[in-house]
């Protein structure tokens, strides 16, 4: 009797949970095609502020890599090195830094960018600088030195060979992009500090979900999590689809 008490409990115990998660996911799926305005509007701030950032970041952290990768110069090593330790700050602490940047009394509060999605946007940008330059940098590092020299050889201009050798690593860059775009969409820390977390203005997917969390309502934040998954999928995706066409089509040559 004992016994069988102990086990019904047992099995109740973790039935429940389990029952309140697929309950959640239920709830989850059904909001996401319920086409809540709510939901659909915090993930287009999330793309909106990611993708802009990429946009400003992404030129000067490809020619950068290129030239960190390609040409020799006094504090060249210097620059690597500050750039692969970066990669290593947590984005709280730049979240941090930016605050007290953009803060009423900080040296860049006439901006008025904190809690705005700007400051997001700032914020996102210096986060995913280090990732592309990285990421770019090894990539040229990667690529037929050969390569350039030939350029060169034939009386290529500067841009152009810079050109020349980005295109034979264009993959490369992508991943760098995509990468980019993945640790930025996805992190938490400095959104929350620097947008401060405001519906309908800066509340993004990342901080929407330890909202909804914290608050105990499910559904929103493992519906927000099933949109992040399905965009790492799509990314990932295009990426390999991208990379076996380029196989396919060096193999026909």
């Amino acid at each position: 009797m004992g016994r069988a008490g102990y086990n019904a409990a047992s099995f109740t115990a973790c039935a429940w949970p389990d029952m309140h998660i697929l309950d959640a996911l239920r709830d989850a799926i059904a909001l996401l095609f319920s086409g809540d305005a709510v939901l659909w509007q915090i993930i287009w701030i999330s793309l909106k502020t990611t993708l802009l950032a990429l946009l400003l970041a992404t030129p000067a952290a490809v020619v950068g890599g290129y030239v960190l990768a390609s040409h020799q110069f006094r504090g060249r090593r210097l620059l690597i090195g500050l750039a692969q330790v970066t990669l290593a700050v947590p984005t709280v602490v730049i979240g941090l830094l930016l605050y007290l940047l953009l803060s009423r009394q900080g040296p860049a509060g006439s901006l008025q960018w904190l809690f705005t999605q700007k400051g997001i946007v700032a914020g996102q940008v210096l986060i995913a600088l280090p990732v592309l330059l990285a990421f770019t940098l090894a990539a040229v590092q990667g690529a037929d030195r050969r390569l350039a020299e030939t350029a060169v050889t034939l009386g290529a201009s500067p841009l152009r060979v810079m050109w020349t050798v980005l295109h034979e690593t264009r993959f490369g860059v992508m991943a760098a992009v995509m990468t980019g775009f993945g640790r930025v969409i996805s992190e938490v820390g400095c959104a929350m500090m620097v947008g401060g977390n405001i519906a309908g203005e800066t509340r993004t997917i990342t901080t929407a979900i330890a909202l909804e969390t914290s608050k105990g309502e499910f559904a929103q934040g493992v519906a927000l999590g099933i949109v992040l998954v399905l965009l790492a999928l799509v990314i990932n995706a295009a990426l390999m689809l991208a990379q076996g066409d380029a196989q396919a089509s060096g193999s026909r040559r």
